[in-house]
């Protein structure tokens, strides 16, 4: 029966003769070619779809087309190498997203970071984040300021402020403040400010082992009653000494060795009395004396320890064509185990009405090298105000540049009747 025949493709002509065929013949009609027994065609199933298309199933499996999907609905996660649909090329690296998560958390998003307890120091960019023994956020990563890099302290008659300055990448400044009892029941206010050698091996460290000793020095002296010109010589010395052995330390040789300096700064200081000023130094960091009334000029109270100073004494420069001269900051005289001899500087004065007393870096006074321009700096309320007179004078210098350290001490003269103790 025709209906039990198998159903075969239609040819166009015989495959044994060529001869041409029309359709419905079972026969071929030139060689009698029995059509019926025509194999099928090989089943053709790529691997891929060359043009967008899906490849058939293989015999035997249903034929699905894929369902298009639903718009706004979420594709498929990516699995392997991701496939060009339109040439069927490989790609050896997953699609790129649009946006990258963060590596490290959003320091503005601080609602899942626990806050850190009372007493340990936290991130001064996410306010959140607790700081790490290294200096960095544990939350953001944000490297933390250096304590040196700004620092203040005010004890009432005497304050200080010291910043690491624009251009400078660390503080290599330090000062020491304190006010002691002398043997009659007075008081006498001690202020020390050292300036690191920057060319020198740990210039930070030495500034601020100076400035230590020298302070720790005058207020074990003073209430003993040494004569406070002497206690100041002698407070160099022993600064001169804690800077000294610091090139002693194993971790200076390993530092720069072969090739290291000593460990260098320069100091000045001053002890303020009821009726005695003393000022000490060696280097070029300097102190000023500014009237409180403004009636009497201003003056230095310092000669520099340097090359410009030098040519100024010998008479082969005036100050203005010196201080001008690139060499005029080379220093002839610092604390370090490489000074040639020390000799500490001191002079007492006995002012005859109220001041101000400024002890500061080069830092500071490069930007109001002559006592003049120090005095038109200095707010007129300084001595009741001296903080905020540091500060004043701080921002003189940031603003005029900062291209160095700036520190500076503001001590009022005469000391104050009362108030003695060590700060």
């Amino acid at each position: 029966m025709m209906s039990q025949m198998p159903q075969q493709t239609a040819l166009s002509r015989c495959p044994s003769c060529e001869e041409p065929l029309e359709s419905g013949d079972r026969f071929c009609g030139a060689c009698g070619y029995d059509l019926s027994a025509v194999p099928a065609p090989p089943g053709d199933h790529p691997t891929i779809a060359m043009n967008g298309g899906t490849p058939p199933p293989p015999d035997g499996a249903p034929a699905v087309p894929p369902r298009p999907p639903l718009a706004g609905s979420p594709q498929p996660p990516f699995a392997g190498s991701p496939m060009s649909p339109a040439s069927g090329v490989r790609f050896d690296r997953a699609p790129e997203p649009d946006e990258y998560p963060l590596q490290a958390p959003d320091p503005r998003v601080t609602a899942d970071v626990p806050t850190p307890p009372e007493g340990v120091k936290v991130c001064v960019a996410c306010r959140a984040g607790r700081v790490d023994s290294d200096g960095y956020c544990e939350n953001c990563g944000h490297a933390q300021p250096r304590e040196r890099d700004h620092m203040e302290q005010d004890i009432g008659p005497v304050a200080a402020v010291s910043d690491r300055g624009l251009r400078h990448h660390r503080n290599e400044d330090a000062f020491g403040l304190g006010c002691a009892a002398l043997p009659d029941g007075s008081a006498a206010v001690v202020a020390i400010v050292c300036d690191g050698v920057s060319s020198a091996t740990r210039p930070d460290d030495a500034s601020l082992a100076a400035s230590r000793a020298a302070t720790e020095t005058l207020l074990a002296a003073l209430p003993h009653g040494t004569h406070p010109q002497q206690a100041m010589h002698d407070a160099i010395i022993a600064a001169s000494q804690a800077v000294n052995a610091l090139a002693e330390e194993p971790a200076t040789a390993r530092e720069h060795a072969p090739h290291q300096n000593a460990p260098a700064c320069t100091l000045v200081g001053a002890v303020v009395t009821s009726g005695l000023l003393v000022v000490g130094w060696i280097g070029d960091s300097r102190a000023y004396w500014v009237p409180v009334d403004r009636s009497a000029p201003p003056a230095r109270l310092t000669e520099d320890d340097s090359w410009a100073a030098q040519m100024v004494a010998a008479g082969l420069m005036n100050e203005a064509e010196a201080y001008a001269d690139e060499r005029a900051h080379a220093i002839t005289g610092w604390l370090g185990a490489d000074a040639y001899e020390l000799e500490p500087h001191t002079a007492s004065f006995k002012p005859d009405r109220p001041g101000v007393v400024l002890v500061c870096t080069d830092g500071l006074w490069n930007y109001a090298e002559a006592a003049e321009e120090m005095a038109e700096v200095l707010p007129l309320d300084a001595a009741v105000r001296p903080l905020h007179s540091a500060r004043v004078l701080v921002g003189h210098a940031l603003d005029g540049g900062g291209h160095d350290n700036v520190t500076v001490a503001v001590v009022p003269f005469p000391a104050p009747p009362q108030g003695a103790g060590s700060a």
